[in-house]
């Protein structure tokens, strides 16, 4: 899918990665000094790292393995003790991405539905203090809350409280099987049955670390900002934020929503494959007991371009927790009336398999000609560099723009951005501009947890200006304040966007793309409004 490109440079492992590490085996043996906080299924013992308290592996369900694969998630066991909350929890069952943007530092394993909080150490129950809840990316079928660049101390020095989670991905996340429609209903989107079950833990437990249930926002990146404009059309969401962050999450359902039937029919296909036979409850158990590197599989790219395909890749509309794609619900009204914060990089990620010009004007059917006098005119322009533009566009910025008119529409703010700047140290690499994934740490403010010691004072600034709008929106749902440069709202007459540029600058602008993603959005298969 459209979210492999986060691989676009080996990470550094910096001595801050380790630093919250250090610290919670120093606090785990000074517990007279170490936060506290009680939830629902228990207490929990964190750690002190500076001004900030940290909460590491709460369990926010029951471990979904054996019976409980493949199942919505269920509620965690309680814990009779005070519980040490000061190592991460396994990232889910994956094979990572070699030279992945944000590197994993857990082994992956099946029981993983654990989330983590950062808040300010001085906070107290009832403080309520904003909220902000990251869903990772990894093209669902890699992520978790692990690396070091998605450490939330930025935004609780700034008094906002944050929380990372784990959701399944792969063949555990999204699964479709005859049998498993007879024992529950339609289903095939357990991914996203965490993403809410964790909202719900937030809305549930969060005044307990200082935060307010009602002033939660969503952010997300790649598959997690795809899962963020999810939410906003997603039934059982609704209500349990209030705005919305998404970074590189497209916004358009290019690779479409699957049908029930259809990922019934995969699931089949990878049960055969299996030496799995039949729609019987037995042959659901069977399933169950196959090993989790078994399920996990070697290579699920494969599995979802594979003649039979074994693996759905995504989203399936099972008419109960994903009724229909979320550009269909948008389109029919159908979308939480929340603001909308969201973007791309300069040089993000899209999809085509077209060798040459003719085959990726013809990729487009009817539509090809525009495109090619769109972007290339006068028939000068290089295949790569063309390849790059319009599937960037096609996948990226013009999805964007489709969520930013709709909020708009339906009377919200929506703010729109496109994020350029790229570090000194890799500057002489990417000479196109930033790349898929490479705003994360800026947007966190943890650029010397990507680059170490290669870090700027200029990369330094970019990070705090993209930090601050972040923390801005989550205050106030608007990302102006702070001294920072004014960010124009969109509308649907201004085109307007929030440009940030190499110098480590940020201007409001028209986009300059506007023409060209007329003609993108002619190509959709969901009109404009």
């Amino acid at each position: 899918m459209k979210h492999s490109a986060r691989r676009t440079a080996k990470a550094m492992i910096p001595a801050l990665a380790a630093f919250v590490t250090l610290q919670a085996g120093a606090h785990a043996r000074d517990a007279g000094s170490a936060p506290t906080a009680t939830v629902s299924a228990g207490a929990l013992r964190g750690v002190n790292a500076g001004n900030v308290a940290v909460f590491l592996g709460i369990p926010y369900a029951a471990p979904p393995v054996g019976d409980l694969r493949w199942r919505a998630p269920r509620p965690a066991a309680a814990w009779p003790a005070v519980r040490n909350a000061t190592a991460f929890g396994h990232d889910c069952m994956q094979n990572p991405f070699p030279g992945d943007e944000a590197p994993l530092r857990t082994t992956p394993d099946e029981d993983c539905l654990y989330l983590n909080v950062w808040k300010p150490a001085t906070a107290r129950p009832g403080a309520k203090l904003p909220v902000v809840v990251w869903f990772y990316g990894g093209a669902f079928i890699g992520g978790g809350t692990s690396p070091a660049i998605y450490d939330g101390s930025a935004f609780a020095r700034q008094g906002v409280i944050f929380v990372s989670f784990n959701y399944r991905v792969g063949r555990f996340g999204f699964f479709s099987h005859p049998a498993l429609t007879a024992e529950q209903g339609p289903v095939g989107n357990f991914a996203v049955s965490d993403q809410v079950a964790a909202l719900a833990w937030v809305r549930d437990n969060i005044a307990a670390f200082g935060g307010d249930a009602t002033k939660v926002t969503i952010i997300g990146e790649s598959a997690g900002g795809t899962s963020v404009i999810n939410m906003l059309t997603v039934p059982s969401a609704r209500g349990l934020f209030r705005g919305t962050i998404s970074m590189s999450g497209g916004g358009r359902s290019l690779l479409r929503t699957a049908t029930l039937e259809a990922s019934e029919q995969v699931g089949l296909n990878f049960a055969k494959r299996e030496g799995v036979e039949g729609t019987s409850a037995d042959a659901l158990a069977a399933l169950r007991r196959l090993p989790a590197a078994q399920v996990q599989g070697k290579n699920l790219f494969a599995d979802r371009l594979g003649t039979p395909m074994t693996y759905i890749g995504g989203y399936v509309a099972d008419r109960s927790v994903v009724p229909r794609p979320s550009d269909t619900a948008m389109e029919a009204g159908a979308m939480a009336r929340v603001p909308v914060m969201i973007g791309w990089t300069s040089a993000d990620a899209g999809l085509s398999f077209a060798q040459d010009k003719t085959q990726l004007f013809k990729s487009f059917g009817s539509h090809g000609e525009a495109i090619r006098k769109a972007y290339d005119p006068d028939g000068t322009r290089p295949f790569e560099a063309l390849r790059y533009e319009i599937t960037r566009d096609q996948y990226m910025a013009e999805p964007a723009r489709f969520v930013a008119r709709h909020a708009t529409h339906l009377g919200s703010q929506a703010f729109v951005y496109r994020f350029g700047y790229v570090a000194h140290a890799m500057r002489a690499k990417w000479r196109d501009g930033a790349p898929h994934a490479t705003d994360i740490p800026y947007f966190f403010d943890t650029v010397e947890a990507r680059y170490g010691a290669s870090t700027t004072p200029q990369d330094r600034a970019a990070a705090r200006l993209a930090n601050r709008y972040v923390v801005n929106f989550v205050k106030t749902q608007n990302p102006n304040g702070s001294g920072n440069p004014p960010w124009s709202a969109y509308t649907k007459g201004g085109e307007a966007m929030m440009d940030f540029t190499m110098d480590a600058a940020a201007k409001s602008i028209a986009n300059p793309s506007t023409a060209k993603l007329d003609v993108i959005a002619a190509t959709a298969q969901v009109p404009e409004q």
